[in-house]
């Protein structure tokens, strides 16, 4: 067997790019670094500039490079909106000398993931069987998306998804009005006046609840997402109100989104969202909101829900997916 190589890899969030080495598909702890974007936006510098930073510091040459992009990834170049970065093999392999480069978006990176996180990470939320097949990830934080995770090794596919502006589920008389206070909130910010999962399940999606919420209670609304959970934490009701409807919609979703792609491997949550709420999930019903009666009996009996804890799982699918590409 040949000598293990090192793989540099890179996580690139709105705010901050988390960057390590990895043997194989083991990403080494001690090498992880955290890197600020708008301070290397600043001086007109991207991330080819933070991979060149850091292997400079650390003395390190690599073989392979792969980075995770929180944006869309079209044709082997990804372009982070947020930063006015645009990401592409030529880039990468110029900043590390790396032979082998790949780009992944954030996403893909945490289904790659999947199967290489440690069980200690892995919370499980609604039991059920998971046996070999499709995987779903999805993600709850800034934004929300998700994406059916197929096969496994350099066989692995997890196809690209925008599914966080997809219809919020409408199920009942309080949806409705839910969705049309959400549509006049975002028409009076001067946004696009469409009610998206994204628009209710994601960290601002939390506040847009809390302020339909705090509008049914006659109470200010709040302003964070910290704060709501906080609130939720202290037993506050309209925190509580905010927090059920969040849990009704993500059973609703992620029961729609399980008919879809029948992930029989399991359901994987990921995000900041999807931790903060973890806690709160079993006494809000969510297992109960996942397996409603419909003409199939598939959500009754089949599928589980579990709440990845891991900070590096998308660092770990970016190394998971070079090592695969070379076995």
């Amino acid at each position: 067997m040949p000598p293990m190589t090192l793989a540099l890899l890179a996580d690139i969030g709105g705010t901050n790019t988390r960057v390590a080495l990895a043997e194989g598909t083991r990403v080494l702890p001690d090498s992880v670094a955290r890197f600020s974007n708008a301070e290397y936006k600043a001086r007109g510098q991207d991330i080819a500039d933070i991979l060149a930073d850091y292997l400079k510091t650390s003395g390190k040459s690599v073989s392979g490079t792969c980075v995770a992009a929180a944006g869309p990834v079209q044709d082997g170049t990804a372009s982070m909106t947020n930063l006015d970065w645009v990401i592409d093999a030529a880039k990468l392999r110029g900043a590390t000398g790396a032979a082998r480069v790949a780009i992944l978006n954030d996403l893909q990176a945490q289904g790659q993931a999947l199967g290489h996180i440690a069980p200690a990470n892995l919370r499980p939320v609604v039991p059920g069987p998971q046996t070999a097949g499709t995987m779903l990830v999805v993600g709850l934080g800034t934004g929300v998306n998700a994406a059916p995770v197929h096969g496994s090794g350099a066989a692995r596919i997890v196809p690209p998804s925008e599914c966080g502006h997809v219809n919020m589920p409408v199920r009942s008389e309080e949806d409705l009005s839910l969705m049309r206070f959400v549509e006049s909130l975002l028409a009076s910010r001067g946004e696009v006046a469409h009610c998206g999962v994204e628009e209710v399940l994601s960290g601002r999606g939390l506040i847009n609840l809390h302020a339909f919420a705090a509008d049914q209670a006659g109470e200010p609304a709040a302003t964070t997402s910290a704060e709501v959970l906080s609130d939720l934490d202290k037993g506050h009701p309209v925190a509580t109100h905010a927090a059920s409807l969040y849990t009704r919609i993500l059973g609703q979703t992620l029961a729609d989104l399980a008919l879809i792609h029948l992930p029989y491997g399991g359901i994987y949550l990921i995000g900041g969202m999807a931790r903060a709420m973890t806690p709160h999930f079993a006494r809000l019903g969510l297992g109960d909101h996942f397996r409603e009666t419909r003409r199939v009996d598939l959500l009754e009996k089949d599928f589980s829900i579990t709440v990845v804890e891991d900070d590096f799982a998308a660092l770990t699918g970016c190394a998971a997916y070079l090592a695969a590409q070379t076995a």
